[in-house]
């Protein structure tokens, strides 16, 4: 009993370090293209995200329950699995920040989730292919994979569209005028923009949280519900808020600097189509990539200018990167299960 729950504390730990890495990881998703335009000083838009991102993480638990429970049963997986699964997204996320790449920690999440429970599920002799057969079939991952491919494409055409949407109805306006207004503007966009990442990306951890106190609940031979408990949701929110303040740096580089030139306007229409696309998400109780959707919004943005006007070059190194983070990820999750289970047995 004592063993278990020195575990569960340590995975908890685990999940707020997950929390905390991608609020910075992230920070970029919020401030990128405010920082670029000038609108606001690095430090004042990295405390405006936190403070929104802290907000946004008690709208709702939706995400939570779909991290924490439909992905697999928590009750046939161990503490060991959700440790392992953490493990093996921090390492994604902190090699990604290291090079300045803008990739999701949800989906590196989510890869180590099914590959930690896919090693589990092998080792209790379930065949390999089946068991990740019955993990990719599952509602959580089918959710996560549809989430994966829609939420960006989303993005890029709400992008467009607002961007031509606003060229539009400032057609007339001096240039001098229009960048003034949207200065102002995009001070509300950024806002809302880390409000949509926090009602999105806190509750990935208050799901890992959970799916831990019911694994723990289970090894002592109780049953526990599902249920996300209210400090599990302050711990979580007050954790990525903390990462946020701190400040991605590398990643905010290659987001408001290198895939194209924005202007207060451009910023103001890639977050506003983000930030919709991203709450659309958290209404459906699915967990999408922040960092894919407003990558994407920026993206449509510069393309509505000309398609030239994005680098794609940049954009094709970001398209990698989403690729190879879930397989990535759950490789490295299945292989520290594999230690975890041989050292703790």
């Amino acid at each position: 009993m004592a063993s278990a729950f020195i575990i569960l504390v340590l995975v908890v730990v685990l999940a707020l370090v997950f929390d905390y890495i991608n609020g910075f990881h992230d920070t970029a998703n919020a401030v990128a293209t405010v920082v670029s335009t000038n609108v606001l000083p690095g430090r004042t838009a990295v405390l405006l995200a936190a403070v929104c991102n802290f907000v946004g993480a008690f709208i709702g638990v939706g995400v939570a329950k779909t991290i924490g429970g439909d992905i697999a049963d928590p009750k046939s997986i161990t503490q060991l699995v959700v440790a392992a699964a953490l493990l093996g997204a921090i390492v994604w996320n902190l090699l990604t920040w290291y090079y300045g790449i803008p990739s999701s920690s949800s989906h590196a999440l989510i890869g180590g989730l099914v590959g930690a429970v896919w090693c589990y599920r092998v080792l209790h002799d379930e065949a390999p292919l089946d068991a990740l057969w019955g993990l990719l079939t599952s509602k959580g991952v089918l959710l996560t994979l549809k989430a994966l491919v829609i939420s960006p494409l989303c993005g890029l055409l709400g992008g467009f569209l607002l961007m031509v949407l606003l060229l539009w109805v400032v057609r007339r306006a001096r240039p001098a005028t229009v960048s003034r207004n949207f200065r102002v503007l995009q001070l509300v966009s950024a806002g809302f923009m880390a409000f949509a990442h926090g009602s999105n990306d806190a509750q990935k951890s208050m799901g890992i949280i959970t799916l831990a106190l019911v694994a723990y609940a289970a090894s002592l031979g109780q049953t526990a519900d599902l249920v996300v408990p209210g400090w599990v949701i302050v711990s979580c929110a007050t954790a990525m808020a903390l990462g946020t303040a701190s400040g991605g740096w590398r990643i905010m580089k290659t987001m408001g600097h290198r895939i194209i030139k924005l202007r207060p306007i451009n910023g103001f229409a890639a977050e506003t189509a983000a930030s919709l696309v991203i709450l659309g998400a958290t209404w459906l109780k699915a967990p999408v990539s922040t960092t894919h959707v407003i990558s994407s919004s920026i993206m449509g943005v510069g393309a509505s200018k000309r398609v030239s006007a994005v680098r794609w070059g940049v954009a094709q190194n970001m398209l990698i990167a989403w690729v190879l983070t879930i397989p990535i990820s759950a490789a490295v999750s299945a292989l520290t299960y594999l230690v975890l289970h041989w050292l703790l047995g």
